[in-house]
């Protein structure tokens, strides 16, 4: 067989050329068998350096294509539609990485130079056994499935909805609005949450193009981009919507409650009626109550005693037999906003939460703090009294080895909100106790030099501990902090009324089954991993399923909005295209050598293989497989084969390796 092998090489300005002998490697390639041209360029990726091998083809001097350059995770696909214009198969081209794996590892040139030889050499061995592969093109459902109804979630939901799509959300919670519907004001601008949120919950609730199912969750998710099937269970309210008007006349009446009836002000917080019927919060979408099982008496009763809300329900919608709805659907895509949670500072025990009154979350401050809860808004202390003295901790969970790494970005400024709000409704003087101030976002840096001016005390360094055991009579019946004050060079003892700890942000507790559900990876620090940190920050490993807000990483809600509208971008562009072309690389099984143990379709990462009960053998669904090559390596009978990455074919590149080329 005839083969024309051109070998383009990079400098990649000094990124390769600063260790790498351009010239060296260029001589050595056109010695190398089949190779009947060899070029290099200064940045090969550039628009003249495409039209360098373009040209070539387009004049028929060469019929395959070797890129020595960077990882074929930037610019393999870069270089395929190069080879495509040219009027070459995109799979008749294959790239050798010689920076990250080359000049960015070793310090000694030539030895540098000799490693690159030897992996054009493999690159050009290889090459020579590669075949043409058909792309094949499937049709996208333009319905998308939305898991989350914070902000994020909301936003993507509404973009896509305004752009005449349909959208399907789903809600675990009863409400949609997520963390943001327990704010009262959002840094740096001291906007009402409420104000800003509420009218796009309400647009999400009555909007034609959007299905809201709150209350529910997604059980399963089949298929592939464009053609996704999923199920949802919609949990039994034990109230139908359809009767239900909002009234309250039912939690106005219930004689049992969610949470405990005490004296103690921070055991009673709550947006909403506190009840075992009960809506989140008053402005809740949909306006629809929910029984709370565990609590409520009709349930918790074997004679089914109670009932009262059903009595006091004028239009009889309260439906006790109601059970749960399964729901099953196709869309196109999938954007995955399931938020986050808080750290729980129970874990860090020096710090008192659990034990001490007056030491509590930043959320259960932020709910303290709205106008619509259980306090109207009003600081108090556990005994109801106003305190005096308020700190407020920073970076409770946050950059800590003991329990998360990464900075949670939102504390500094919510801490700072905090002290404005305090200074603002009390006469109480206020510490904040911080690592370093991380002030990132427009506006930020102002806000902490406007807090500056507002008489609140900075004090530089890691709370050690909180506790209760005085020393002097000033610290009798107080929280006494006990911090190192970095900048007086001295340890202090500061007593209290309220300690607020500013905990972090961390990846929601369903993460890990929404990941395992959506075939997408979860990282050591418990949030979805995204395909690309910076070039695709809000897709994924698996083709039509995005990622974004809180359950990606931790971020503020200007951010969280940004990369909403990115996702539903990326999602309206592929709907528009009616049809997307998927990877023709793909594994396929040789029935006549399969035995049927399904070893494969356990070990497949996108659920790929599944096993025919009719033939008796394993099949691979083209429009999941990525051509990761697990089931390839894991099959015990050699069934199993990767186009485009076929045994001979690597085998070749090893002997190019060894052999340098001879």
């Amino acid at each position: 067989m005839s083969v024309r092998i051109g070998v383009y090489l990079c400098h990649c300005g000094a990124n390769i050329a600063g260790k790498v002998d351009i010239d060296a490697v260029a001589d050595f390639a056109r010695g190398l068998e089949n190779v009947t041209l060899v070029k290099d360029y200064k940045f090969m990726c550039s628009d003249p350096g495409q039209a360098l091998i373009q040209k070539d083809l387009e004049n028929k001097l060469v019929d395959r294509v070797v890129v020595a350059s960077c990882s074929p995770l930037m610019h393999e696909n870069t270089f395929r539609k190069t080879v495509e214009r040219g009027g070459l198969n995109p799979y008749l081209f294959t790239m050798t990485n010689i920076r990250e794996q080359c000049s960015w590892v070793h310090i000694d040139s030539d030895r540098t130079t000799e490693k690159a030889k030897d992996l054009v050499a493999a690159s050009v061995r290889r090459a020579f056994l590669l075949e043409p592969l058909t792309k094949k093109e499937v049709p996208i459902n333009p319905r998308t499935l939305v898991i989350g109804g914070g902000i994020a979630g909301i936003q993507a939901a509404l973009d896509l909805a305004e752009a005449g799509k349909e959208v399907v959300l789903v809600e675990k919670e009863p409400s949609i609005g997520g963390h943001m519907a327990k704010f009262d004001k959002t840094f740096p601008t001291l906007d009402c949450s409420a104000c800003i949120l509420t009218p796009r919950m309400v647009s999400v609730g009555q909007h034609s193009n959007i299905e809201l199912m709150s209350y529910a969750e997604v059980e399963d998710v089949g298929g592939y981009v464009g053609n996704f099937n999923i199920r949802v269970r919609k949990k039994a309210r034990y109230v139908d919507s359809e009767l239900c008007n909002g009234c309250g006349a039912c939690w106005s009446k219930c004689p049992s409650s969610r949470v405990p009836r005490k004296g103690n002000v921070h055991e009673k917080l709550s947006l909403g009626p506190t009840t075992s019927i009960y809506m989140p919060f008053m402005q809740a979408v949909p306006a629809i109550p929910v029984i709370d099982r565990d609590t409520c008496l009709y349930f918790k009763n074997d004679s089914g005693a109670c009932g009262i809300c059903a009595k006091e329900c004028e239009r009889g919608a309260i439906k006790y037999d109601m059970t749960d709805e399964i729901v099953e659907f196709e869309v196109g895509n999938i954007i995955i906003a399931a938020g986050f949670k808080t750290f729980d500072p129970a874990k860090v025990k020096r710090y008192g939460y659990g034990r001490f009154d007056n030491v509590m979350t930043a959320l259960e401050f932020e709910v303290m703090n709205c106008a619509s809860g259980s306090t109207g808004g009003n600081i108090l202390m556990a005994d109801g009294s106003e305190p005096k003295s308020i700190g407020i901790v920073h970076c409770v969970g946050s950059r800590d080895s003991h329990y998360n790494e990464h900075c949670s970005r939102v504390c500094c400024m919510y801490s700072l909100k905090y002290a404005h709000l305090i200074k603002e409704k009390t006469d109480a003087e206020v510490y904040q106790f911080y690592i370093d101030m991380r002030c990132f976002g427009k506006g930020y840096e102002e806000f902490y030099d406007r807090l500056l001016s507002e008489d609140v005390r900075f004090v530089r360094g890691k709370v050690a501990e909180i506790s209760k055991v005085p020393v002097t009579e000033t610290e009798e019946g107080k929280l006494v902090v006990s911090v190192e004050d970095t900048l007086l060079g001295t340890v202090r003892r500061i007593p209290l009324d309220m300690v607020v700890l500013s905990t972090g942000l961390e990846g929601s507790e369903t993460l890990p089954e929404i990941a395992k559900l959506c075939s997408v990876s979860v990282g050591k620090d418990g949030f979805l991993i995204e395909k690309h940190p910076k070039l695709g920050p809000v897709s994924t490993a698996t083709d039509g399923v995005f990622v974004v807000g809180g359950c990606q990483s931790p971020k503020d809600i200007p951010d969280t909005v940004a990369q909403a509208s990115a996702a539903s971008s990326a999602v309206l562009s592929m709907i528009t295209r009616e049809k997307i072309e998927i990877e023709a690389a793909t594994s396929e099984v040789d029935e006549d050598k399969c035995s049927g143990c399904k070893l494969c379709n356990t070990l497949c990462p996108y659920q790929a293989v599944k096993f025919d009960e009719e033939k008796e053998v394993s099949v691979v669904n083209e429009a999941l497989c990525k051509g990761c090559g697990t089931c390839v390596a894991g099959c015990p009978s050699g069934a199993i084969s990767a186009k485009h990455y076929e045994d001979r074919q690597i085998f070749a590149e090893i002997e190019g390796i060894f052999s340098g080329g001879l």
